[in-house]
């Protein structure tokens, strides 16, 4: 049975208790007003940018009488917030049982498969497909979705369409800074937020580091103790461990300055005039008549 989160301790429990080498997800405990009333719902991303740790897209649902809930309850742009103000808004939306929340935990592992893939799957593509399935799951769960508000990853228009396409049933408003244009985005914002930050917290080292948050800092690329981090703990056979996007650009090129390698040219590896493979197989079968 999955731990039910109340507070921030059962938070970092629930988070855990989780494999952080995949994908994981949590729908609150569903009020009985957002089953029996029409409601908005509102999705939004933290950790799109950084090179550590996870992405992490949340939810948050209130019925449409209620809209102004997360205001009351101090919701804004969690970019905007202190991490002690977005601890203290999470708890509130946590007790109050007029509003739900959920979260998709996206592993940096699972963001690198997925760009690195032979078949193109941009980081647009996985945030649009975890929206999807946070509003899958709101739904499954028994809310009474009217309207959904998304705070955009590339045209808002033509992700909007994307979104009425699949769920034609329930209004649809994709928008440039939703998270703070629309307040159950905001709420949405926090959720997400306060779910990487506390997944950094009690991030476990599959690898047996003994690092601390302290020792890797926020993952931003900009971040002093990010950096040092990724000129610490390169490792020449297996790279970097799997706190680490390595499909950033930022981890990539990091790894390309420890462990260049020059290959010294043997003139005597290949006959003057050496045709290419290609070219020798075209060869071999004009000769055989194929």
């Amino acid at each position: 049975m999955s731990l039910k989160i109340t507070d921030l301790s059962s938070l970092q429990s629930f988070l855990a208790s989780k494999d952080n080498t995949v994908n994981n997800v949590y729908i609150s405990d569903i009020p009985q007003v957002c089953k029996d009333f029409p409601c908005l719902l509102g999705i939004d991303e933290a950790g799109r940018g950084p090179v550590l740790g996870p992405m992490v897209y949340g939810t948050a649902f209130c019925p449409l009488n209620e809209a102004t809930l997360p205001d009351s309850l101090g919701c804004a742009d969690s970019k905007a917030l202190t991490e002690e103000s977005r601890d203290e808004i999470f708890t509130k939306i946590c007790e109050n049982r007029k509003i739900g929340w959920g979260v998709e935990v996206i592993a940096p592992t699972s963001i690198c498969n997925s760009m690195l893939s032979r078949q193109k799957y941009s980081l647009n593509q996985v945030s649009m497909d975890a929206a999807i399935n946070l509003i899958k799951g709101a739904l499954e769960a028994g809310v009474n979705v009217s309207h959904v508000y998304v705070d955009t990853v590339g045209p808002p228009e033509k992700y909007q369409a994307y979104l009425k396409g699949l769920f034609p049933q329930l209004g649809v408003t994709v928008a440039k800074k939703a998270d703070s244009t629309y307040p159950i985005v905001s709420a949405a914002s926090i959720c997400a937020k306060v779910t990487r930050d506390h997944a950094l917290k009690v991030w476990a080292f599959g690898e047996e580091l003994e690092v601390g948050r302290e020792d890797f800092g926020s993952g931003y690329p900009g971040d002093p103790n990010t950096k040092k981090f990724l000129v610490q703990w390169r490792d020449p056979v297996f790279g970097y461990p799997q706190l680490v996007r390595f499909s950033w650009a930022t981890a990539s090129e990091a790894l390309k300055e420890a462990y260049h390698v020059d290959w010294e040219e043997n003139e005597d590896s290949a006959p003057i005039g050496n045709t290419s493979i290609t070219a020798f197989f075209k060869m071999i079968f004009s000769h055989h008549g194929v």
